[in-house]
């Protein structure tokens, strides 16, 4: 099971913490992923994140303004994001997937948080 929080509302150029606390099986996650819906659009890949060893992947649009991390005793994962623009306005999806393969694909994760509403005002 997969929890999102830390949404809100925020002004342009400020910042967020998602948090993303997983239980149940935690060793059947190999990989944790950022992905996130605008009104009318397709679901996007935002990061992920390689559960073992740290390693990261981003999208273009969020590289240098959004940071995955995890926390291995609290098996939560995290997605800073700091100069936020009206155009990120979503709703911020963690999701788990078994291996790091095609992160970018919303295929590649078998398990889906309820998502968390972040948006951004101009």
């Amino acid at each position: 099971q997969l929890v999102e929080s830390g949404g809100g509302l925020v002004q342009a150029g400020g910042s967020l913490r998602l948090s993303c606390a997983a239980s149940g099986h935690t060793l059947s996650r190999n990989t944790m992923g950022w992905f996130r819906q605008a009104a009318g659009k397709e679901r996007e890949f935002v990061a992920a994140i390689r559960w073992n060893d740290g390693f990261t992947y981003y999208a273009d649009s969020v590289k240098g303004r959004f940071t995955i991390s995890r926390d291995n005793a609290k098996n939560t994962v995290y997605l800073q994001m700091n100069s936020l623009k009206p155009e990120d306005t979503a709703v911020y999806y963690c999701a788990a997937a078994l291996v790091w393969k095609a992160v970018y694909s919303r295929s590649s994760y078998n398990d889906w948080g309820q998502g968390t509403q972040v948006t951004v005002s101009s």
